[in-house]
């Protein structure tokens, strides 16, 4: 053994940026004083992130390194170095990763309902008048909270996704709660999982997103996964859903659920950076936004509107018959409804609403000088929110991204759900079981 003198210390201070999907450049971490040789280590601690997916630390040479990154956002860990006399000492170094999210724009077709403008304008799709339609009076004051952006208390800020070739293998899923889709899946195990790979199976929903490309005469398709958990292999998950042809606009059967409560698919609708900053740069983004944006609720009502599919909710609704069964698809209001109208509602905000801010709304003065938030709102105006899932009323759903700023996003907490008004899209429904519009 030998002695470097003084207080054993980590002394690197800061690791390099990394790009998801690409290799790491690398980072090493040094110690000095205690007694060598050294041991290099990641804490285990739930509060703390671990590296991000796919990165590895070196337990001899403190060399933290990745052939391929799969997580995205901003990782803070805590780094650990034990000497010979089990002496340790610890360092929290940021990791920022770049998130590579430009495929999430190609899922589904452009006719798609997941693509199409709602503003009246444009349009011209009035207000839904249905008593199902509205947000409940109770989440009005609500305010939209952005629930996403660089990272949030060390860890990575968001719903991450993933891109993986045609050829990726597949490996055995095990679906232990609620519906299962798929039992073998191309889903690697530096996939990145919403609240990072080491969480605990009980914090937070836990979605594992992964977008298959297309090759050798395979369609690309979707792979999304509810409280997806990995440690040491096989995958497990409390659900999962499968787009197997997402050039198509075929939706999830009706009545079955995905890993939300609407039984949407998540990757398409999520705000992400790469959409926002579009040939820009992070301060100055130039990018648009084309798809209605995932949120949350406390509690939605308790039936679906297309393009939804199911829903876990409250409330129940009446028409002119009586009483509408709960968790079924219910009409917006039009000439020749296929599904029951409601007349009364104790409840409102099916899952599958989209609803766009009012015209009549300013832009808060904020977006002056929060670009990432401008093109966000100019996004809430021209193709607004789909209401998707139980969870903080006003929650908007993006990926983690190092590229986000997360003072710029604030700016989106100037509106409240009260700034938005539902909108009737039925007179662009083909059929309840695409997604495809008629106009």
């Amino acid at each position: 053994m030998t002695s470097s003198g003084g207080g054993l210390a980590i002394t690197t201070t800061s690791c390099p940026n990394g790009t998801q999907g690409a290799a790491y450049a690398g980072c090493t971490i040094v110690a000095s004083g205690g007694t060598a040789p050294y041991t290099y280590s990641v804490s285990m601690n739930p509060s703390l992130p671990p590296l991000p997916e796919g990165m590895s630390l070196d337990a001899a040479t403190g060399v933290v390194s990745s052939l391929l990154i799969g997580g995205q956002g901003t990782y803070i860990p805590e780094f650990v170095v034990t000497d010979s006399t089990s002496t340790q000492a610890t360092q929290n170094i940021s990791i920022a990763i770049t998130g590579s999210n430009k495929f999430l724009a190609s899922i589904f077709p452009s006719d798609s309902i997941f693509h199409h403008r709602v503003d009246a304008a444009t349009t011209g799709l009035p207000v839904d008048t249905s008593p199902a339609a509205p947000i409940y009076s109770g989440y009005l004051s609500a305010t939209i909270k952005p629930f996403f952006g660089d990272q949030y208390e060390g860890f990575p800020n968001g719903i991450p996704a993933i891109s993986v070739p045609y050829n990726q293998p597949m490996v055995s899923v095990t679906t232990t709660l609620y519906q299962s889709y798929f039992t073998l899946a191309p889903i690697p195990p530096y996939a990145p999982v919403e609240g990072t790979s080491a969480a605990a199976a009980s914090d937070g929903d836990r979605h594992v997103l992964v977008y298959q490309e297309a090759g050798a005469s395979q369609k690309p398709a979707l792979w999304e996964m509810w409280q997806g958990i990995y440690e040491g292999g096989p995958w497990t998950c409390s659900s999962n859903a499968l787009w197997s042809d997402v050039t198509s606009d075929a939706l999830t059967p009706q009545g079955n659920g995905t890993t939300d409560a609407a039984g949407l698919p998540i990757s398409p609708l999520l705000v992400n950076a790469d959409e926002v900053i579009g040939s820009g740069t992070p301060s100055a983004p130039t990018g648009t936004i084309q798809h209605p944006i995932r949120f949350t609720v406390e509690h939605m009502l308790n039936y679906w509107v297309w393009p939804a599919t199911q829903s876990a909710g409250t409330g129940s609704c009446t028409d002119s018959s009586g009483s509408i069964s709960t968790e079924s698809e219910i009409s917006q209001p039009s000439p020749s409804a296929q599904f029951p109208v409601p007349q009364s509602c104790t409840m409102s905000g099916p899952a599958g609403e989209i609803y766009r801010l009012k015209a009549s709304v300013a832009t808060p003065s904020c977006a002056a000088t929060s670009p990432q938030a401008a093109v966000i709102i100019t996004a809430l105006r021209n193709y607004g929110i789909i209401l998707a899932d139980n969870g903080s009323s006003g929650g908007l759903i993006g990926t983690p991204d190092a590229r986000w700023d997360n003072n710029d996003l604030s700016c989106l907490t100037s509106l409240t759900l009260a700034d938005f008004e539902p909108v009737n899209v039925s007179s662009l429904m083909v059929t309840n079981d695409s997604g495809a519009t008629s106009h």
